[in-house]
């Protein structure tokens, strides 16, 4: 079989992961997730500061597990790989240094939908379908399909979507706040490494704080955050790559430039391509 996960670097600082397992459709056997966690770590360690979460089958992006592997598990039976790859990815995704944009160019379920969750930022074509299926297999979610849904989409939805099942499509998704971005099909991909080249050109010591706090806000208190918030700000403040990029930035403004030509204009964004 060819090569499960593939890394590309189409740009400096980024890193394009494509899942593709056409002979069980991308449901996330122990095998798949664990040569997409051992991939990411590889982004890692190769420098990415952004990646983008891709799958090169049309209709579908990460399914639930696949449940051979599951069952053989649970029966003490061998498996595909080692269950451990679900819990690697998802510490590789909650690192600060490399944000993450899942490319959704198909329907995602279970397990798989519960790593799109996990990235920082969601990217699905019109056609795509979200699912937590869990109720349907006599299972729980056990990644995040609750509790990181939750926080995504309200309560209401999340409740909805563990309790009955049923998929929603992407446009919901987006209405409720869930997906960044909805594009028509077969764009995801491009879509997303537009954006995630755009990202990696912003500071990345900027980007790798910024994530940090983002990823706190969502755990702590208020009171708690805004401290952390405080702390990260004055630990990045004052660095000479901050003092200089301020200095640079004020300079524009100073000969006349405006908001737009200084941060980039949101009209222009469509193609990920934008400022």
């Amino acid at each position: 079989m060819s090569e499960i996960v593939t890394l590309e670097r189409p740009a400096d600082g980024v890193a394009l992961l494509t899942v593709t397992h056409r002979e069980i459709e991308n449901f996330c056997s122990f095998e798949v997730v664990d040569a997409l966690a051992a991939r990411m770590v590889e982004a890692r360690e190769g420098g990415a500061r952004v990646a983008v979460l891709a799958s090169g089958l049309e209709e579908h992006w990460l399914e639930h597990a696949w449940l051979t592997d599951l069952i053989a598990m649970l029966r003490a039976e061998p498996t595909s790989g080692t269950s451990m790859g679900w819990f690697t990815a998802l510490e590789e995704l909650g690192r600060p240094e490399v944000v993450y944009i899942a490319a959704i160019n198909g329907d995602c379920s279970g397990g798989g939908a519960e790593l799109g969750w996990a990235c920082d930022l969601r990217v699905a074509e019109e056609h795509a379908r979200f699912s937590q299926p869990e109720v349907h297999i006599n299972l729980a979610t056990g990644i995040g399909g609750t509790c990181r849904l939750l926080r995504l989409v309200g309560p209401t939805v999340a409740a909805e979507m563990v309790l009955d099942g049923a998929p929603q499509t992407a446009r919901r998704m987006y209405e409720l706040g869930g997906i960044n971005r909805v594009v028509g099909t077969g764009e995801a991909t491009a879509y997303a490494v537009g954006w995630a080249k755009r990202l990696a050109a912003r500071p990345a010591d900027s980007l790798r704080v910024l994530k940090e706090m983002l990823r706190a806000a969502q755990n702590l208190p208020l009171d708690e955050a805004m401290a952390n918030e405080q702390t990260l700000f004055q630990g990045i403040a004052g660095t000479p790559a901050a003092l200089a990029r301020m200095e640079e930035v004020q300079r524009r403004f100073d000969r006349g430039e405006k908001l737009g030509a200084v941060y980039g204009d949101p009209s222009a964004e469509g193609d990920g391509e934008g400022a």
